[in-house]
């Protein structure tokens, strides 16, 4: 598979005298690239952290009126590219997880996002039936990433006012072309991952993707892989602008289920394969490995020159560089493959961190708590907290209460839109001061709605789930953040813009709830059914019987000794006797 270049070719035109002239036509070069990039992380707890980034940049406008309809798709998947144009979507972010990323345990993720599915989309200012869009849209995204995502409707979609803003370009403050839902239940499993491997240019066949194993990937703790579409600008004056398409997996690999307890880390090991070549049609091809703690904690073989240092999540972090395009990449083997050894442990504590549970006893009421942990020595920063409760749990608003330190901690911004029963959830966001070092815990209580039969799960008795709590902030930076824009960033540092030198943006998701809802007894229709059909059965039965059986005289056999004697007779010849 080679990189499809535009070449100036020779053609023949024919004139109206009837001459041939040979002139050189020279199309316009492909205003789309594509780079990849694996990092793998080793973290403190001696797990390891694989992240790949896949980002397809296309200089076209879906969305611009009196423009000619895009139909030439050379890098750019061709299905979504005609989900923007036909639905006016303006940014679009959708994610599948399966497990709960441990932020204590692992630090903070490059792109975080909540277990089970999630999907966001800002639609274009001229759209006038969002709700409608939104229905559709969501129908579509099920088709193509064989996802449940139809089983979003109004009942579980919220509009926040401040949590979400959009990534890309455009600073809208409208929320009414906003859309947010989550699917805490959703599964992710092969199907999810083969139709995400598909929008890759290459697919699975060459590049990164080979890596991406379903047996090794789902053999985890953690799994997420996202697809993000936004515009963004190509330089920093933004005199020319491009659809930006970011396709992320990130993978945490245990080493006690993976490396039987043994901290010794290769790709060949967590992935089953290794590298032999970078995808043809990509412009840039690298594997980042975070040496920022070696030779302290791990040892890694084999080792490169190429280093590389990048300001994320407000640290410092040096890098290993393994360019794939190289050929002396891959060594005479044409194999590449990475070791990595431990040496030592050294835990290291997350600036923001948060938890959610479900307190107290009985079917009837309940309370959720939300804990938020600042662990910065001495600065206090605001965190916005955005909760979606599904309208079955019925909310007490004034019981809500924010503590820090034992203290009442007044939120400086709340907005509260109630729900409505089988129409719409509570959404529930506040602006919370967090003081330095500190533990904020926010309680509100509910009450527990009865359904009605035809409601209820397939498994009522496994309980109901409540999707995670968002808590969006601007987090204290270590080190000055680098306002510049530049394409010669490296993928996972790139995706948040930084406005601000001296803090960066983080956003932070809870587990999801588990909440056990009264049940009726399911078994007793089934009892009723079973001992009605027997009655049923038995009653019907024997008077069918009844009607439709003949009766007939039914002549004594002789007895056994006259029987006999006819028998001998019989043989004899004689007449029987009568």
């Amino acid at each position: 598979m080679n990189e499809r270049q535009w070449q100036s070719t020779d053609v023949e035109v024919n004139r109206s005298d009837g001459t041939k002239n040979s002139e050189t036509f020279t199309p316009a070069p492909a205003k789309d690239q594509f780079q990849e990039e694996l990092v793998i992380r080793p973290l403190h707890s001696g797990d390891i952290y694989a992240s790949f980034q896949f980002r397809t940049l296309w200089d076209t406008d879906f969305l611009q009126e009196g423009q000619k309809k895009v139909s030439h798709y050379r890098l750019f998947p061709k299905s979504l590219g005609q989900v923007l144009s036909k639905f006016s979507v303006q940014e679009l972010h959708i994610s599948f997880t399966q497990g709960f990323w441990r932020t204590m345990q692992w630090g903070q993720p490059f792109i975080p996002s909540p277990p089970g599915a999630e999907l966001w989309v800002w639609f274009h200012h001229t759209v006038s039936d969002v709700d409608g869009n939104w229905k559709e849209l969501t129908n579509v995204l099920s088709g193509i990433f064989c996802a449940s995502l139809n089983f979003i409707d109004m009942t579980n979609t919220v509009q926040p006012s401040a949590s979400f803003k959009p990534l890309g370009l455009g600073n809208a403050t409208d929320h009414r072309f906003l859309r947010y839902a989550t699917l805490p239940r959703e599964i992710v499993c092969t199907e999810n991952l083969t139709p995400w491997k598909k929008l890759l240019p290459c697919g699975s066949k060459a590049g990164l993707a080979v890596l991406m194993k379903s047996e090794k990937l789902f053999h985890s703790s953690f799994h997420s892989q996202a697809v993000h579409i936004r515009p963004i600008c190509q330089d920093e004056q933004c005199t020319s602008k491009a659809w930006e398409l970011r396709q992320t997996l990130n993978v945490v690999f245990d080493h006690y289920t993976s490396g039987q307890g043994k901290k010794e880390w290769s790709l060949f090991k967590m992935f089953s394969r290794t590298l032999t070549e970078a995808c043809p049609l990509a412009s840039s091809s690298k594997v980042y490995v975070d040496i920022t703690d070696n030779p302290e904690l791990f040892e890694l073989s084999p080792a490169t020159p190429l280093l590389s240092q990048a300001v994320v999540l407000g640290d410092r972090r040096t890098y290993s560089v393994y360019d794939l395009t190289r050929a002396e990449t891959f060594g005479q083997l044409r194999s590449f493959n990475l070791l990595l050894r431990w040496k030592g442990d050294n835990m290291l504590r997350p600036l923001l961190h948060a938890e959610r549970y479900v307190a107290g006893f009985g079917l009837q009421t309940g309370e959720i708590h939300t804990v938020i942990y600042n662990n910065h020595p001495y600065r206090a920063f605001p965190v916005l907290l955005m909760d979606s409760v599904p309208w079955y749990l019925q909310l007490y608003i004034h019981t809500l209460t924010v503590t820090s330190k034992s203290r009442d901690n007044k939120p400086s911004y709340i907005h509260y839109q109630p729900a409505k029963d089988r129409h719409r959830p509570h959404l529930l966001e506040m602006l919370i001061q967090l003081p330095p070092h500190s533990m904020t815990e926010v309680t509100v209580q509910f009450e527990r709605a009865l359904l009605k039969w035809t409601e209820y799960t397939p498994d009522p008795n496994h309980g109901f789930y409540v999707g995670s709590s968002v808590i969006s902030a601007l987090v204290p930076s270590m080190v000055a953040m680098s306002t510049n824009f530049t394409q010669d960033q490296p993928l996972f540092s790139s995706f948040v813009p930084v406005k601000e030198e001296s803090s960066y943006f983080v956003r932070v998701y809870t587990e999801p709830l588990l909440v056990n809802l009264p049940t009726p007894d399911f078994s007793m229709p089934y009892n009723v059914i079973c001992l009605t059909c027997t009655v049923v059965a038995v009653g019907y039965g024997s008077f069918y019987n009844l009607l439709t059986r003949t009766f007939q005289v039914d002549e004594p056999s002789p007895p056994l000794a006259k029987r006999l004697a006819n028998f001998i007779r019989r043989i004899r010849g004689v007449p029987l006797l009568a």
